[in-house]
């Protein structure tokens, strides 16, 4: 394992009404390690406890007990979150705005100097694929041309650690494979990424090692490598995991 950016030791979340009194265990114990440099899947059916899960990685929510650490730090520490990156499942963009002002104005909330947001913006949108159209207005693009200009968004401050939400959800298979593509070269960059997806065909295409939620519990992961030599019909290697692992079956 190599240095650990996510750190999450017996993490629990119960959700409780007005009276206190509690109706729903989130997420139920779960630890989890997530390397430098790993591309981390974290999957599962809806209600699982992945979406939970996220926002307490993020500081968004407080744990009932145990333990979230990036970096080594809290997720509400100022310095960890200099050093996170977040694209949520569904982006809100401005649609009068274009791709270069959008990306401006996050280079902005980010305390960019001017010189320095500018320069930023335009190697984000060369790099994903959009200095051709940075002057068009975002209302006029694509599902995929529009979750390019979110993930430029999520880059602007150079992040050690991304989080993608379901960052293939709702989009073509051109779009997927514009942002399985966009994923791959930041892995290859060195970039440490942890990304939910109920897309596991697109998830063993891109993940280094997965994690599987059920009932706000881990039920099986592990490295994608692994679980794909094992598997006899290597093409839906994960996707037969999963689905195993839910059942309580044998990997």
């Amino acid at each position: 394992m190599s240095e650990p950016v996510i750190e999450i030791r017996g993490l629990r979340k119960t959700f409780r009404d007005f009276w206190l009194r509690p109706v729903a265990e989130a997420v139920n114990g779960i630890d989890l390690t997530v390397g430098r440099g790993d591309v981390f899947g974290l999957l599962g059916p809806n209600g699982s406890g992945k979406s939970t899960t996220i926002k307490m990685i993020l500081g968004l929510l407080a744990p009932t007990s145990g333990e979230v650490k990036l970096f080594g730090l809290p997720p509400r520490a100022k310095a960890a979150r200099a050093r996170l990156g977040y694209l949520p499942e569904l982006s809100y963009l401005h649609p009068f705005l274009t791709a270069r002002e959008t990306v401006r104005y996050y280079a902005g909330l980010s305390e960019l100097d001017g010189r320095t947001a500018k320069a930023r913006t335009d190697e984000l949108l060369e790099q994903v694929g959009l200095a051709a159209v940075a002057n068009r207005a975002v209302g006029g693009f694509s599902k995929g041309m529009a979750r390019r200009v979110a993930f430029a968004s999520a880059l602007v401050s150079r992040p050690e650690l991304l989080i993608l939400d379901e960052p293939t959800s709702g989009l073509d298979p051109i779009g997927t494979r514009e942002v399985k593509e966009l994923v791959g070269r930041l892995a290859a960059d060195g970039m440490t990424i942890l990304v939910t997806s109920h897309q596991l065909f697109d998830m063993q295409d891109v993940c280094s090692r997965v994690a599987i939620l059920s009932h706000g519990r881990v039920v099986g992961g592990g490295s994608v490598a692994d679980i794909v030599a094992a598997a006899e019909d290597k093409r839906h290697a994960l996707e037969d995991y999963f689905v195993a692992r839910l059942k309580g079956g044998a990997a």
